[in-house]
């Protein structure tokens, strides 16, 4: 079998290498950093579960993963505006996310990745740079020219109980969000912009004040954590015989930047297609384009109803018998957003001219 070889560490191309060397094929993985998630610091991310009414759990199983890393399931969160507040909760037994610790610390789901990976036989080539024209994937995460959200917050040990909180003002997230997440000792605080990146030190100032009047704080150890993300709805899934998987093929979620299942589920389809001779470019496409889809009708109507801080979206939101399971149906491109698109496919070009629209 020809050996692969797989630029990036990442839950994209950890995903590809372990299903690659479960089939039997020689992988390299070429990771420039000197371990897994080396920019994290153990901040806690959401992994949506109402993209797809599969359960990440079995979808992580059919997609050869196990899961020995933090996998928290949440069914219950709030999102405020400072005015009113919204809770929401998810039909018991079906968690509206699971949180996750990223970065280079036990228990991560960086750390649990390349646990498997190495256990499967990759061999994981850490501070190599990969040579990208001799690589047969490319996960090399967010395209530099095609940002559209940048995040900055901090990740911290606690005594504080469980939850999960959502704010939603420009003031702490230009139209975006902030998030106060806390599972069994462990926190993260975070500002998620999506323009005006330059303020991000500001808004999260205004971020750790104003959780700070809502909840009683414990940070215990903080360590900086954040990133950014790039988002294309020209997704290049395959070029020159080369495959792009992750951000680096330009998946992630437009309206709120929950890019991880997309990640994995595209490292997945990326193996599979190697090893059965599949047509990635077409299972790409059919798994992802819609959502792309539905992803930018979302951001556009994010940013043209979130007057009055945003309270006509989560009223709507919160007016549903079942707020997940309509989520799902908003990132599946509905028969509403078929009618928005042509109307907001215009608008978002010209509101994010630096990307692939």
């Amino acid at each position: 079998m020809k050996k692969i070889r797989i630029a990036g560490a990442g839950p994209s191309g950890l995903t590809a290498a372990i299903n690659l060397a479960k089939a039997g094929y020689e992988v390299d993985v070429f990771e420039k950093a000197p371990d897994v998630g080396k920019h994290l610091k153990g901040g806690l991310q959401g992994l949506e579960n109402w993209s797809d009414k599969k359960d990440i759990g079995d979808e992580l199983r059919e997609m050869n993963l196990e899961t020995n890393f933090d996998l928290d399931p949440f069914y219950n969160f709030t999102v405020s505006n400072g005015r009113k507040n919204w809770d929401f909760e998810a039909d018991p037994g079906t968690p509206a996310f699971y949180l996750v610790k990223r970065g280079s610390v036990p228990g991560s789901l960086d750390y649990g990745l390349k646990e498997q990976a190495l256990q499967s036989g990759v061999n994981i080539r850490f501070q190599e740079k990969a040579p990208l024209e001799e690589m047969d994937i490319i996960a090399t995460g967010p395209v530099k020219n095609e940002v559209f959200i940048a995040a900055k917050g901090i990740a911290f040990d606690t005594s504080m109980d469980d939850m999960a909180i959502a704010f939603v003002d420009d003031r702490a997230a230009y139209l975006g969000y902030s998030y106060l997440l806390v599972t069994n000792g462990s926190g993260c605080m975070c500002t998620v912009l999506f323009d005006r990146f330059s303020n991000v030190g500001d808004c999260l100032e205004n971020t750790k004040r104003i959780f700070s009047e809502m909840v009683d704080l414990d940070i215990q150890n903080p360590r900086p954590d954040g990133g950014i993300g790039s988002f294309s709805l020209d997704c290049h899934f395959e070029s020159n015989g080369q495959l792009y998987v992750g951000e680096a093929a330009g998946l992630q979620d437009m309206v709120w930047g929950f890019g991880m299942r997309s990640a994995m589920r595209s490292g997945y389809l990326a193996a599979r297609s190697i090893i059965h001779g599949e047509d990635y470019e077409k299972d790409a496409t059919e798994c992802f384009r819609n959502k792309l889809k539905a992803s930018l009708v979302n951001r556009y109507i994010w940013e043209r109803f979130g007057a009055r801080n945003y309270s006509m979206i989560f009223n709507g939101l919160k007016g549903t018998r079942n707020p997940p399971k309509h989520m799902h149906s908003f990132h599946n491109f509905n028969l509403l957003q078929r009618v928005a698109y042509p109307f907001a496919i215009r608008k978002m070009r010209d509101r994010y001219p630096e990307l692939r629209l």
